[in-house]
């Protein structure tokens, strides 16, 4: 069987209810690229009978549409890694099943990938979300830029295309948590980003609670730089340093002035400032520890169950 030259990449957990609509506007989208493709769906656990729809578009076009499934919820970033390591295409295009982002949009990434662009993002035009979700992506995504130096101007959007190189160096880190548009960027050699349409969700509710949101964060940042251990051991150093002066204002104060109980609250709230600041350090060094052990581990990324796929002879 040749190779397409396009793979689309699904990650699909609880989905049931946008899945017939998505799979019938991306087929007739790739169709209308006018190039050879595949998709490639992954169950990540989907407790609502996803798998079923999907095993249904493989049956029905074997040879164009592949189907992993998942023992357990893995996350969205090792549903894609496990199709990425699958996906055949020269370009393999990323999408979410909520429809959110048009698949009629893709032709647009194609044309930027023509012109030998290796990873190629997308900018949500007009978001369609709830307020506090694009007010929290426009703050980590400047947060995000000045502590990793990745520059993408919208990190949240998950239609992207990447030329085959940059997917087979992501599939090598091995890594157990990313983030894979980061990831991406981090390896391209000659990026770009294109402004695309952006719709309500089609069905269902939002995976990514606050929760998670924050832990996709954390990824993001202690992933891919040291920056915020360098930050709080600035801010220790400064810490320290003014405790160090307040420590000789007090002592001159007692040698002239004489005992002041008048002080006392003042210093318990210093003190609880400063034992503040050494939880918030001993938190952010114990997500560098947390990546280092779930590292060295060695666990699997992922399970799969099953992979439904038209295996040449």
């Amino acid at each position: 069987m040749a190779e397409p030259r396009v793979s689309v990449v699904v990650p699909v957990f609880n989905e049931r209810q946008n899945l017939p609509k998505l799979h019938e506007r991306l087929s007739a989208a790739l169709e209308a690229t006018g190039r050879s493709w595949e998709i490639v769906y992954t169950d990540d656990g989907s407790k609502d009978g996803s798998i079923d729809l999907l095993k249904d578009f493989h049956a029905a076009d074997p040879g164009r549409v592949r189907v992993i499934e998942f023992e357990r919820n893995a996350g969205q970033h090792m549903a894609i890694m496990a199709a990425f390591e699958r996906a055949r295409g020269e370009v393999v295009v990323t999408i979410d099943a909520d429809l959110q982002n048009p698949p009629e949009e893709i032709g647009k990434l194609l044309a930027l990938a023509d012109k030998g662009h290796d990873v190629v993002g997308s900018i949500r035009k007009d978001r369609q979300d709830v307020g506090w979700r694009v007010w929290a992506s426009r703050a980590m995504n400047w947060v995000r830029e000045r502590i990793t130096g990745i520059r993408m101007t919208d990190q949240g959007c998950m239609l992207r295309a990447y030329h085959k190189t940059v997917v087979r160096q992501i599939v090598a880190t091995g890594e157990q948590s990313t983030f894979i548009p980061a990831l991406g960027q981090a390896f391209a050699a000659n990026p770009a980003e294109v402004e695309v349409e952006h719709a309500a969700r089609h069905a269902g509710e939002s995976k990514y609670s606050l929760y998670k949101l924050a832990r996709l964060n954390f990824d993001l940042m202690t992933g891919f730089s040291t920056v915020p251990l360098q930050v709080f051991t600035i801010v220790g150093m400064l810490v320290t340093a003014g405790s160090l002066g307040l420590v000789g204002v007090i002592l001159l104060r007692r040698i002239f002035i004489g005992s002041e109980a008048g002080g006392v609250f003042t210093l318990f709230a210093i003190l609880y400032f400063l034992v503040g600041v050494m939880i918030m350090g001993i938190g952010l060094l114990g997500e560098y520890v947390g990546r280092i052990y779930q590292e060295v581990r060695k666990r699997p990324r992922f399970q799969i169950r099953n992979v439904y796929e038209k295996v040449d002879p």
